[in-house]
C-alpha cells in the first residue's frame, strides 16, 4: 500500500494515538494543535483493559505498565465509612487478559510525544477550516498558511467546530449535572490501600481514591470529588478546600485527610459535559476521533480508551482499504458509530445512577453495593473490554 500523507488535528490522547499507528502502518504523518504548549486536562486517566491493549500493540506496553498505578482491588464505602463492598480485580484481569492502567495523563502524553516525535508535531496553530480540491483536503490555519493532505484526523476535542463542518450541523454540549474536582495527592495507608480503587459514596456524592503512580519510592493517588451542581456555579481556586470542606462535612476520615492534604493549584475543577451520540463520524477525506466523535461522562473511565480504539481502527481499515480512502472511511464509521454511542449512553446512564438524577434509582445502587460481590460491576467492565477491535 502506497503511503498516504495525513494530517492530525489535535495533539491530545486520541490524536497521538492516531497519528502513532498510522506512523506505524507507513504513512507520512503531521500533528498540529492550537495550544502553544501541552499541558494535560486532569490529573490522570484511568485506561482501562482495552486501552492498555492498543498502547501494547504500538509498543508502548511496557512503559505504561512501568509508571502506571497498582490497581488489583476496588472498594466501595458509605460516607461514614462503612464497607459496602470490596473485590479483586484479578478475576477481571485474567479474563480479559490485561490489568488496568491508572496513570498520570502528563506521563501518557509524555510517551506517547516521545512516540511520535516532537519533530512531526506543530504547537500553536488553529486549524480554522478546511475544503477539497484536486490535491485531496486541504487545511487552512489562521495564521494564514494551508496544508493539504489525503486525510483529515479530526482530534480537536469536544468543543470541535471542524465536527460541525464535517457534520453539516452543529454539535450541542449537554450538562451531565455534576461537577468534579480532580488531583494528584501523595499515596499513604491512612488514606486508602495502595493497591485499592477507594470510592466513597453517598448524598448522590462521591470522593474516589485511585493509585495512578508506578514510582515505588513516591506512589500517588489520582483522586476526584464529584457534587451534583448547578451548571455555572462559580469556581474559584482559592476556595476549593472551603468549598470541599463544606460538601462533605462528616465524611469519612480518610476523606478529611484529603481534604486537608491537596494542593489547590495543582486541582482541576470541571463541569461534566456530553454529546448526544453522533450518527456518523465521517466526511469526505475526514475522520473524527476522540472526544470529538464521542465526549462523553467519564463514569465508565471509557473516554481516553475509545479514543485509542478509534486511532487503532483507524489505521487498520486504511491498511485494510489497501489506499481506498472512501471505502477506509465507511469502515472506520461501521466499526466506530455504535460501540461509541453505546458507550456514550451507559456513561450517561451511570452518571444520573451516581449523581441523583433520579433519587430512588440512586438509594437502590447504593443497597445493591452492599450485596455486590464484584461480579456485577466486573461484568460490566469486561463487556465494555470485551467490545474493544482487540479483545
Amino acid at each position: 500500500m502506497a503511503a498516504l500523507n495525513l494530517l492530525v488535528i489535535g495533539a491530545g490522547m486520541g490524536g497521538l494515538t492516531a497519528a502513532l499507528a498510522l506512523q506505524q502502518a507507513g504513512h507520512r504523518v503531521s500533528v498540529v494543535d492550537r495550544v502553544s504548549e501541552l499541558r494535560p486536562v486532569g490529573a490522570a486517566i484511568s485506561v482501562w483493559s482495552n486501552g492498555v491493549k492498543v498502547l501494547e500493540r504500538l509498543g508502548l506496553g511496557e512503559a505504561v505498565e512501568r509508571v502506571s498505578g497498582n490497581m488489583r482491588h476496588m472498594r466501595y464505602a458509605t460516607q461514614d465509612g462503612e464497607l459496602l463492598s470490596e473485590f479483586s480485580l484479578a478475576p477481571l484481569y485474567e479474563a480479559v487478559g490485561q490489568r488496568a492502567c491508572p496513570i498520570a495523563r502528563a506521563e501518557l502524553q509524555r510517551l506517547l510525544l516521545e512516540a511520535v516525535g516532537e519533530r512531526n508535531v506543530r504547537l500553536g496553530v488553529t486549524c480554522s477550516d478546511f475544503d477539497n480540491d484536486a490535491e485531496g483536503i486541504t487545511a487552512h490555519f489562521d495564521d494564514g498558511s494551508r496544508q493539504t493532505a489525503d486525510l483529515l484526523v479530526i482530534a480537536d476535542g469536544t468543543h470541535s467546530r471542524l465536527r460541525e463542518k464535517v457534520l453539516g450541523h452543529s454539535v450541542a454540549r449537554r450538562y451531565c449535572g455534576y461537577v468534579n474536582w480532580n488531583v494528584r495527592v501523595p499515596a499513604s495507608t491512612d488514606l486508602a490501600p495502595l493497591d485499592h480503587w477507594v470510592q466513597y459514596v453517598g448524598e448522590h456524592q462521591r470522593v474516589s481514591l485511585m493509585p495512578m503512580s508506578g514510582d515505588a519510592a513516591s506512589p500517588e493517588f489520582y483522586c476526584f470529588f464529584d457534587v451534583p451542581l448547578p451548571a455555572g456555579t462559580a469556581s474559584d481556586p482559592t476556595r476549593y478546600r472551603d468549598e470541599l470542606r463544606e460538601h462533605f462535612t462528616g465524611w469519612a476520615a480518610p476523606v478529611q485527610r484529603l481534604i486537608e492534604r491537596f494542593d489547590p493549584a495543582q486541582m482541576a475543577r470541571v463541569e461534566i459535559h456530553d454529546i448526544e451520540p453522533l450518527d456518523r463520524l465521517v466526511g469526505q477525506r475526514t475522520a473524527i476521533i476522540g472526544d470529538a466523535a464521542h465526549g462523553m461522562a467519564p463514569d465508565l473511565g471509557q473516554g481516553g480508551c475509545q479514543a485509542m480504539e478509534d486511532g487503532w481502527v483507524l489505521a487498520r481499515v486504511l491498511e485494510n482499504a489497501e489506499g481506498d480512502i472512501a471505502a477506509a472511511l465507511k469502515a472506520y464509521d461501521a466499526a466506530r458509530v455504535a460501540r461509541v454511542g453505546e458507550i456514550v449512553s451507559r456513561a450517561r446512564k451511570r452518571a444520573e445512577t451516581t449523581h441523583g438524577a433520579n433519587p430512588a434509582a440512586t438509594q437502590a445502587w447504593y443497597a445493591a453495593l452492599a450485596t455486590e460481590d464484584g461480579s456485577t460491576i466486573m461484568g460490566g467492565i469486561e463487556k465494555t473490554i470485551r467490545g474493544g477491535p482487540l479483545s
